[in-house]
C-alpha cells in the first residue's frame, strides 16, 4: 500500500501583502518623485530633506488613515448586509430558500437533493445565514481588529519606503549629486521590493520587477520634468 503525503503551501497573509503593497509602493514613489523635482528647481538639499521628511510624515498618515477607513467600511458593509439577510429569513423565508434552491442547481443536483441540502440549512438560522452570506453575496466577515493593522502596515511601508529615496540627500553636498545617487538607490530598491511582490503575487516575479520599475521611474521623471520646466 502506498501512502501519499499531499503537502499544500498556500499564502495565508495577502491583506496583510496589500498593505505593504500600497504602502511601500507610494512610499517608493512619491518621495522619490518630489525628491527629483525638486532637485531640479532649487539648489538646497536641506530644503529637499526638510520637504521629503514632511511629505513622508503626512504621506503616511493619510495613507494608514485611508487604510484604516476602507477597512471599517469593509467591515459595516458586512454587517450591514448580514442584518439585511436576517431580516429576511425572517420576513421572506420561502424566498430566500428557493434562492438557496438555485444555488444548488447551479450544480446540477437532483431536486430531491436540492430539497434535502435546503431543509437542513434553513433549520439553523444562523447557518442559514453565513450560507447565504458567503454563496450568494460572497462575503465574509473581516477581522474587527484588520482596521488598526492595516492603517499601522500601510503608514509604516510607507515610511520605510519613504526614507530609501530620502536617504543620500543627507549625505550630498548638492542636490544634483543627490538625485543621482537617490535615482539608483530607488530604482534598484523598486526592482526589488517589485520581484518580492511578485513571487507572492503572480507567477511571473521578473514582469513584476520590470513593472514596477517603470512605473517609480515614470512618476520620478515626470516630476522632475515638469519642476524643471518651472523652475
Amino acid at each position: 500500500m502506498i501512502s501519499h503525503t499531499h503537502d499544500e503551501k498556500h499564502f495565508n497573509a495577502s491583506e496583510t501583502l496589500r498593505d505593504m503593497v500600497i504602502g511601500m509602493s507610494d512610499g517608493l514613489t512619491v518621495p522619490f518623485a518630489l525628491a527629483a523635482g525638486l532637485s531640479g528647481a532649487v539648489a538646497n538639499t536641506q530644503l529637499i530633506v526638510t520637504a521629503g521628511l514632511a511629505e513622508i510624515a503626512a504621506g503616511a498618515i493619510a495613507m494608514g488613515l485611508g487604510g484604516y477607513l476602507a477597512a471599517r467600511t469593509e467591515l459595516h458593509h458586512f454587517d450591514s448586509e448580514r442584518k439585511r439577510e436576517v431580516r429576511e429569513t425572517e420576513e421572506i423565508p420561502e424566498v430566500e430558500a428557493e434562492e438557496v434552491a438555485s444555488l444548488f442547481r447551479s450544480y446540477n443536483l437532483d431536486e430531491p437533493t436540492v430539497n434535502t441540502l435546503v431543509n437542513a440549512i434553513r433549520s439553523d438560522q444562523d447557518r442559514w445565514v453565513d450560507f447565504m452570506m458567503k454563496f450568494e453575496l460572497g462575503l465574509e466577515r473581516p477581522d474587527s481588529t484588520r482596521a488598526l493593522k492595516s492603517a499601522f502596515t500601510i503608514g509604516l511601508a510607507y515610511i520605510l519606503g519613504g526614507l530609501i529615496p530620502l536617504c543620500p540627500y543627507f549625505i550630498s553636498e548638492t542636490p544634483r549629486s543627490g538625485l543621482e545617487l537617490s535615482i539608483v538607490l530607488t530604482l534598484i530598491s523598486l526592482f526589488v521590493f517589485g520581484y518580492v511582490k511578485g513571487r507572492f503575487t503572480v507567477a511571473t516575479p521578473w514582469k513584476s520587477a520590470f513593472q514596477t520599475l517603470t512605473i517609480g521611474a515614470i512618476a520620478a521623471g515626470a516630476a522632475y520634468g515638469i519642476a524643471s520646466l518651472f523652475g
